[in-house]
């Protein structure tokens, strides 16, 4: 297997990774993930997962009623449990469907700000963290569609963002054209210091795309697709 790897690109093999964790039995993604653990650096990232929204702020809504928040909930729970697999340690903002603001905050304003404090604040209290955080994309008009990685200004966030925008162009939407941005707005992005990445996996105000996004297949797609661009990712900062 080492001299495999060896032998094909490396965004290759971590499609394999996407090919398999998405389509293969729980033991055989067990055996790649033995495999890919044995690759990793020795000193790893604790990777915060964090399902945007949640609770009484619920997001985007599509046309169709659909939450941004709870398509973000189940996303990330699902990225979660493959990183568990490959063998990286992580920890979740939520777990369930709630806001994680402060009792002291009253109006809904204060929520608001409060439980992106208290993000920050838990990103910040982890050691080596690395960021990934799980959204959905809306807009006025229904044509535009396609997964988008937005990142804080860090060397490490871009390389990260464009190796997972890369694999999700190549596993789920080839017709996806969307580049790797900076994003210098976003609350969580601009308030941390660790390397991170905030994912719109894709657009509820595109039909298409919102019915996808819903499905356990494609939501396990996309988790598969951001788990192997930071497996790569990694093996990249190792091997510099």
């Amino acid at each position: 297997m080492q001299a495999v790897k060896r032998m094909i690109p490396l965004y290759l093999f971590s499609l394999s990774v996407v090919l398999a964790c998405a389509v293969l039995t729980s033991r055989a993604v067990g055996l790649l993930a033995r495999t890919a653990s044995a690759e990793l650096p020795a000193l790893l990232p604790t990777v915060v997962v964090d399902p945007g929204h949640g609770g009484e702020d619920g997001g985007a809504v599509s046309p169709g009623g659909v939450k941004e928040s709870d398509l973000n909930l189940e996303t990330s729970l699902r990225l979660r449990d493959l990183l568990d697999f490959v063998g990286i340690p992580t920890v979740m903002t939520r777990r369930t469907d709630l806001s994680i603001f402060s009792p002291e905050a009253r109006t809904v304003s204060e929520k608001k700000i409060s439980d992106l404090k208290n993000r920050v604040r838990l990103v910040e209290q982890t050691p080596n963290a690395l960021l990934i955080s799980i959204h959905q994309n809306m807009f006025s008009q229904s044509k535009y569609r396609g997964a988008q990685v937005f990142y804080r200004d860090s060397s490490g966030s871009r390389t990260l963002a464009e190796t997972i925008q890369e694999l999700l162009r190549r596993s789920l939407d080839p017709g996806n054209h969307r580049k790797a941005k900076e994003n210098q707005t976003a609350y969580l992005l601009t308030h941390i210091h660790c390397t991170a990445v905030l994912v719109e996996c894709g657009f509820l105000s595109n039909p298409e795309e919102e019915a996808l996004l819903q499905t356990a297949a494609y939501q396990k797609k996309l988790a598969a697709a951001v788990c192997a661009g930071l497996w790569t990712h990694l093996q990249e900062q190792k091997e510099t």
